[in-house]
């Protein structure tokens, strides 16, 4: 459940760590829909996100705080049951969660309407989750406004709404429910586990309501006792309870006491979860370098569970097994079920365009920015990258599309800017509801992560961005307290010198080709016309000295065409240089070599390393200092 992302629940077929899969009908085409009792038009998105009769919501818009009612002290029709917030709804959605060979389905328990909606507009539940009493406990913010301070601006659409309702005034109000039932006597035993034994806490994975079973999992994981590692396999062995059995193997995981023999016996487990947990436990048993688990794992794509031959699947695809696309290819041809069909497909078809050849820390920074996207960016964004469409949207989206994207592709810092301190009002001149927030509370290595992964997927190939890259960008940029507009944004960097044609150009090689290099024709190119060698050099000659801060080389079209390092060097009159700039090789196509306003007529790029590839130029650009 996402709440930048006006989607609701997404991202769940599957646990995240093995890609995002979601299916075309995993619930009916009204599930977005909302049923609000509070018209009061408080949302993002303007007028298109409410009614016009009665102006309540009409979508999903803020949803948040989702759980799984894993207690015992309620009926039992709410076992198993996901429930999860919309704050700005002021209402609370339980769904009917149902697992059909191999796919996950959700549908709205109370069509028409909600679990729980509030006439009081101040109603904000932000997080529902089992409590030790077995019954159902709600975090209600309790608070007038929600959203954050900088989409609430004097002149904004909602400070609007917000002066004409008071809402501001209402502030540190919040409160915990606890849901009950009438005929089910809440669990009064206080909890005590800090003081108990490990053999206790072992005893309590077997207790009916999950956040006994969740906490003292929790617990023995950290004290890593290994003295009751025998009582866990125990449990897992001959519990009749198969949550008791799987919290015993994640159990034994965590302590790192789990053993290939046992994790190979529970994966013949009676119980189809049970094997899926054997399965992912062992994960940790290969990655350690015990290969002996290989062969049962790849055996299970044939379980008769689709779930179970599912996660053999996806396991054997995260651990790289050299078997994996042809195991999975014999099963999707072989297994009909509905799960192995989308799930294996996307499985063996994973992956956008190919990047080129990285380093080990720019394929490091690709894969967790990888995660970050399919966890968070997605949502608005989409898993193409050209925005999630919007339910009821004439083509409208949450988010602007990274194809073609003028900030990613554009001078380095403007990508960074934009994730820490957001970006609100048009982007070439269209208005997008899911306004992109600060993250700057995350860490450096965390932005120049996913913004790697995106200049790098969905066709992109436009270089990495480096930890040392946001440092500088965060340091220079701390003052600011408000998101940038697009203006603004690139009003902040070096732009390219737009007009070209007065440009002279010239090269140590292949002088007949030197123009396209500034054609505007990304399918065309510069080339040296032989293998790289020290000493390849291109020269631009502007019509008059210009203040400059960088020069842009793009091979994208040639993606393994980069230069092996370079020199740059600056004059005013083709005869006297500045002492060279060195540029150590960047493996990326496009690379951006940034340096200290200096004013140059001449502007000198030498190849200084070896290769059998041409040095190819597809686009070359020059970038003009920020006026000051």
């Amino acid at each position: 459940v996402n709440a930048g992302g006006e989607r609701g629940p997404l991202n769940f077929q599957q646990p995240i760590v093995y890609g995002a899969f979601n299916v075309g009908d995993q619930f009916p085409p009204d599930y977005r829909e909302v049923y609000p009792l509070v018209g009061i038009p408080d949302v993002q998105g303007g007028t298109r996100r409410f009614r016009p009769d009665d102006k309540t919501l009409n979508h999903f818009t803020a949803t948040c705080g989702e759980g799984i009612f894993r207690g015992d002290r309620l009926p039992d029709e709410l076992k198993g049951d996901l429930f999860f917030s919309e704050p700005v709804g002021r209402l609370i959605r339980r769904s009917k969660v149902e697992v059909r060979d191999g796919i996950t389905y959700l549908k709205n328990a109370h069509p028409g309407s909600e679990f729980i909606r509030s006439t009081d507009p101040n109603f904000r539940a932000m997080h529902i989750q089992t409590g030790p009493d077995g019954c159902l406990y709600i975090v209600d913010m309790y608070r007038g406004i929600i959203q954050q301070g900088n989409w609430t601006r004097p002149g904004s659409y909602l400070r609007g709404v917000i002066d004409e309702y008071g809402f501001a005034k209402n502030i540190q109000r919040g409160r915990i429910y606890r849901l009950v039932h009438e005929d089910h006597e809440r669990d009064t035993t206080k909890p005590k586990m800090l003081n108990e034994s490990s053999e206790k806490l072992v005893a309590h994975l077997e207790h009916p309501n999950g956040w006994w079973r969740d906490t003292a999992q929790k617990l023995l994981v950290l004290r890593s006792d290994l003295t009751v590692a025998p009582a866990l396999e125990k449990v897992a062995s001959e519990s009749e309870f198969d949550l008791a059995r799987m919290h015993a193997i994640w159990t034994l995981e965590g302590i790192g006491a789990l053993t290939p023999e046992f994790a190979k016996a529970k994966m013949k487990d009676e119980h189809s979860s049970v094997r899926r947990a054997a399965i992912r436990a062992s994960e940790t048993l290969f990655k350690a370098g015990d290969e002996s688990v290989k062969a049962d794992i790849l055996a299970l794509a044939k379980d008769k569970d689709p779930n179970v031959a599912i996660q053999s699947l996806m396991t054997a695809k995260l651990l790289n097994f050299p078997e994996f696309q042809e195991t999975a290819m014999e099963t999707v041809s072989e297994n009909e079920s509905r799960g192995i069909q989308e799930i294996g497909k996307q499985l063996i078809s994973g992956g956008g365009k190919a990047i080129p050849k990285l380093s080990g820390e720019q394929l490091s920074l690709y894969k967790e920015g990888k995660d970050i996207y399919a966890a968070l960016c997605f949502a608005c964004h989409g898993a193409d990258g050209k925005g999630t469409p919007i339910p009821g949207g004439d083509d409208l989206r949450l988010a602007p599309t990274f194809v073609n994207s003028q900030i990613l592709s554009g001078h380095l810092d403007l990508a960074p800017k934009v994730v820490l301190h957001g970006l609100t009002g048009p982007v070439k001149g269209k208005t997008y509801p899911g306004e992109m927030i600060a993250m700057a509370s995350n860490g450096d290595r965390w932005v120049a992560a996913v913004l790697s992964y995106v200049k790098n997927s969905f066709g992109n190939q436009l270089g990495f961005v480096t930890e040392a890259d946001v440092k500088r960008i965060r340091e220079e940029t701390a003052d600011r307290k408000t998101p940038w507009t697009e203006a603004e944004l690139l009003a902040s960097v070096p732009q390219v010198i737009p007009d070209r044609s007065k440009w002279k150009l010239s090269a140590s090689r292949n002088q007949k080709e030197v123009g396209r290099a500034i054609d505007g024709n990304l399918g065309s190119r510069y080339t040296t016309g032989g293998s790289m060698k020290p000493g390849d050099w291109f020269q631009v000659e502007l019509p008059e000295p210009t203040k400059i801060a960088g020069v842009i080389l793009d091979a994208a079209g040639s993606k393994n065409d980069y230069p092996r390092g370079c020199e740059i060097e600056f004059s005013t009159d083709g005869k006297t240089w500045s002492k060279p700039l060195k540029k150590k090789e960047e493996k990326s196509p496009k690379i951006m070599i940034e340096f200290p306003e200096r004013e140059a007529k001449f502007v000198k790029i030498t190849q200084t390393g070896k290769d059998r590839l041409y040095w190819s130029i597809h686009d070359l650009q020059i970038l003009k200092a920020v006026d000051k």
